[in-house]
């Protein structure tokens, strides 16, 4: 409930729309309720005493209140729109500025999927409560109270029926409540995981389809299909027991009160139009109370999506800038000073371990080291896009905890193994690196990238359009503008994650050469091939975690085991041919 009440306070920054749709609500209840009292002088005091004025008189207030209902009820549906449409707006911008927010620690919480659905699906179940239970919620206890109240005016011996009625309709809702509640949770939780399913496809259609797997796709999507609808299927056949279960009560009702309300009209103790009244309120009274439990059974739904939804507001930022942070990197020198890193506390083995080193501003530096090395996950620490367990790394001489993330971040650019391009055009791609790029500088990073040799012969050039993930493109192609990007962000240090291995080894040499030609900028190349590091101006060597040995290409292959062993497997046949 806690977390319900955390959600809808966002209904309070409409304050204007939600006073007036539940105004109006209210307005066009009274009205309907004052019909049935004006029915009742039309058949005792007009039908009954042949009274034509009486009649035309209460026909004519009764198309009044019509008309004011109609009228208000229209009012009621404008600002009710208008609140529900703008809450929902502002609850998903909420939530997705949230996880904009996020380290990737706090991402490692949860799915992908999962959030997706969360900023989707439980914000809709949310606006679908709204819709279907702000106008029964002000409706219906002035609908239940006046209509009882007038039926005791009328006739209190058949008003006593409502209230035998309600304890029944109350046992039977709560019922229908208790079996219904924790199913709402496990159908969120499929709804993730068929979510998954179709990501997961989607994305990896091309590998799907070389491996000849749709019909394994098609058995694991209808699994996790087959569980949304089971579940789906056992919530909503208990559920749907509301309104039959409230129509046999209101039906039982109605046959008591003509019954005995025709004995009283017998014996001259009631009037007819009185007894038509009562029978319109137990209309009234029933169906206030039918449209109470479908609310209840909206709201019982919400909790779970209010739930999920309060997650990913309250999970906090691992990783935050400081109140004074400072926004100016004064150069690309780096520093790691004693640095340990494990992704979880609780966990046992250190992922980095007492890792220390310095890199000049300036300098080029490469990483070797062969899969689960640790080589991301260390330059990953010159971001903050992790912070260390233990140790210091520090950037233009200051740790890079005491910056402002936006300026570390924007002073460093990363080109990563996994290359990411956007639905669009290649210039609107590129000008993802810096909006107000000139042509003169997206041409010279293409220049640099060596992209301009394919993105020149391309229709439309910059103007062609990428697709979604750049699937218009090669791999090696992705990657070299991927790097161009990079590149017009004019950063203080440049990180390149295994970035060209899609590229030929001439386009490679060719891209790291004029990389390096760049004055006061700090390249890092991240490789599995010596080929990549072979120019730089040291070598880092990995294994897991820790760094074995630091020295330039000579150097290494004087001394380092590691390195000869590297070189002879993988130049050592290329170098004998030329031989």
């Amino acid at each position: 409930m806690r977390d319900l009440k955390a959600i809808l306070a966002y209904l309070l920054r409409f304050k204007k729309d939600l006073i007036l749709a539940v105004s109006f609500v209210i307005i066009e209840s009274a009205f309907e309720l004052i019909i049935p009292f004006l029915m009742k002088d039309i058949i005792d005091k007009g039908i009954y005493e042949e009274n034509m004025k009486q009649i035309l008189l209460s026909g004519g207030l009764i198309m009044i209140c019509a008309l004011v209902s109609l009228i208000t009820g229209h009012f009621y549906a404008k600002y009710n729109a208008r609140l529900v449409t703008n809450f929902s707006y502002t609850l998903r911008q909420e939530v997705f500025q949230k996880i904009q927010q996020y380290s990737f620690s706090n991402l490692d919480h949860f799915s992908t999927s999962s959030l997706v659905t969360r900023i989707t699906n439980d914000v809709m179940v949310m606006q679908n409560m709204l819709v279907g239970g702000l106008r029964p919620l002000c409706r219906s206890p002035l609908m239940l109270f006046m209509g009882i109240g007038l039926s005791f005016a009328m006739a209190p011996r058949l008003a006593w029926i409502f209230i035998a009625c309600v304890p029944i309709l109350g046992i039977i809702l709560f019922l229908i409540l208790w079996k219904t509640s924790p199913k709402y949770s496990i159908l969120q939780e499929s709804v993730d995981d068929l979510n998954r399913v179709v990501r997961e496809n989607v994305s990896a259609i091309r590998t799907v389809k070389s491996y000849v797997r749709e019909e394994y796709e098609i058995d694991k999507f209808d699994a996790a299909n087959q569980k949304v609808m089971n579940t789906t299927k056992e919530t909503f056949k208990i559920a749907q027991l509301n309104l039959p279960s409230f129509q046999l009560v209101m039906y039982g009702v109605t046959v008591l009160i003509l019954g005995l309300g025709s004995i009283l009209v017998h014996n001259n103790e009631l009037m007819v139009g009185s007894l038509s009244a009562i029978l319109s309120y137990i209309l009234q009274v029933v169906n206030s109370l039918m449209m109470i439990s479908n609310v209840f059974l909206l709201i019982n739904r919400s909790f779970a999506s209010s739930k999920r939804l309060k997650e990913v507001l309250d999970e906090k930022p691992s990783i935050t800038s400081n109140p004074h942070a400072k926004t100016d990197i004064m150069n690309g020198d780096i520093r790691f000073e004693n640095v340990y890193f494990k992704y979880q506390p609780q966990s046992e083995e250190f992922v980095l371990t007492d890792i220390s080193f310095h890199i000049s501003a300036g300098e080029s530096i490469g990483i070797l080291g062969g899969t689960g090395s640790a080589k991301s996950t260390l330059v990953s620490l010159i971001l903050r896009l992790y912070d260390t367990t233990k140790g210091r790394v520090s950037v233009g001489g200051c740790d890079v905890q005491d910056y402002d993330l936006k300026g570390l971040r924007d002073a460093v650019a990363i080109v990563l193994q996994k290359n990411v391009l956007f639905s669009g055009t290649i210039k609107e791609n590129l000008l993802w690196g810096n909006p107000l790029a000139s042509m003169e500088e997206i041409e010279e990073a293409l220049r640099i990238s060596c992209a301009d040799e394919f993105v020149n012969l391309l229709p439309g050039g910059l103007e062609y359009d990428l697709g979604q993930g750049g699937v218009n493109v090669s791999g090696g192609q992705k990657q070299r503008l991927c790097i161009a990007r990079a590149l017009l962000k004019k950063p203080k240090i440049i990180i390149f994650d295994d970035s060209t291995s899609a590229c030929d080894m001439q386009t490679e040499r060719k891209i790291m050469s004029e990389i390096r030609k760049l004055k006061e900028v700090t390249n890092i190349v991240i490789a599995q091939r010596i080929s990549s590091v072979m120019g730089a101006d040291r070598i880092i060597i990995m294994d897991n975690g820790q760094i074995v040995d630091i020295g330039t290409h000579t150097e290494l292959m004087q001394h380092s085991a590691i390195y000869q062993e590297l070189y002879q497997q993988q130049l050592g046949g290329v170098l004998e041919c030329h031989q």
